[in-house]
């Protein structure tokens, strides 16, 4: 398939096109028979780390009511934006913030209007050993009875930025600088700390809210800036049905209590 040209005027739906294309897929998702081979389809979606075992859940769902095929791609937030501007054949964005949508829509590479928050996360402190982490978490990063604390890279990562913004309205940042392990995703920094190479890692609740070993702490909200999750539908996908309809289908009420299931909001 070509590339899009960034340079280019936006190859946008027209309302008209998409509000049949949303009927339609909507239709068969409230109960009508998967389309037939001849109308299946496939698109290419980006996905934050912190999502991937969610967005791959969905797809399975999503190709069982439609037979459109979703692949999943996932990464770092800032990898993936990289990726997209690079000329990456992405049809769909699932991004762990609302910034990079807001810039690749601003940018003429996503199809204006098509952003919308489709999950909010959480920050957890976690560590594999049950009695790491008291009721107070923030007393536990206080008192540095720990060799690494793992957070993925607040270059990359909105978790990771979120992190840091944690250490810092803690006062503790310049103190724990050097003891940091960084992922460059969430994921990797779940890695560290499952695998021993961090006794302590900031990483996303999500990751840690379905009865994972070891102690936990659920980070105030107020430790750091609102992690909201959005969805863009990229100029790649603008004219493919699999991608717009992974997108209405991750506003439908059975995806939306599965994503709040596995630790997230939604709104």
């Amino acid at each position: 398939m070509p590339m899009p040209d960034p340079a280019a005027p936006p190859r946008g739906l027209g309302l008209a096109r998409r509000a049949m294309l949303a009927f339609a897929l909507l239709g068969g998702l409230a109960g009508a028979a998967a389309p037939g081979p001849a109308r299946a389809a496939e698109a290419l979606v980006a996905v934050a780390a912190n999502f991937a075992d969610v967005a791959r859940f969905l797809a399975a769902e999503y190709r069982a009511k439609t037979g459109h095929q979703v692949v999943v791609a996932t990464g770092s937030t800032g990898k993936l934006y990289a990726q997209i501007v690079a000329g990456a054949p992405y049809d769909v964005l699932l991004s762990a913030d609302a910034a990079r949508p807001a810039r690749l829509e601003a940018e003429g590479r996503a199809v204006p209007g098509s952003r919308f928050t489709y999950a909010s996360g959480r920050l957890a402190l976690w560590s594999a050993d049950p009695d790491a982490i008291g009721a107070d978490g923030a007393a536990t990063l206080r008192a540095g009875g720990f060799d690494r604390l793992a957070i993925a890279n607040p270059k990359l990562a909105p978790y990771g930025l979120a992190a840091r913004q944690v250490l810092e309205r803690l006062d503790l940042w310049p103190a724990l600088s050097d003891r940091l392990a960084m992922g460059q995703n969430i994921g990797q920094t779940h890695a560290l700390v499952a695998t021993g190479a961090a006794r302590l890692g900031l990483v996303a609740y999500a990751q840690v809210s379905m009865g994972v070993a070891g102690s936990v702490w659920l980070v105030p909200e107020a430790l750091h800036d609102p992690i909201s999750q959005d969805a863009v539908l990229l100029l790649h996908g603008a004219d493919n049905p699999a991608a717009i309809g992974f997108l209405d289908y991750l506003n439908n009420g059975a995806a939306r209590d599965y994503i709040r299931s596995r630790g997230y909001g939604t709104l």
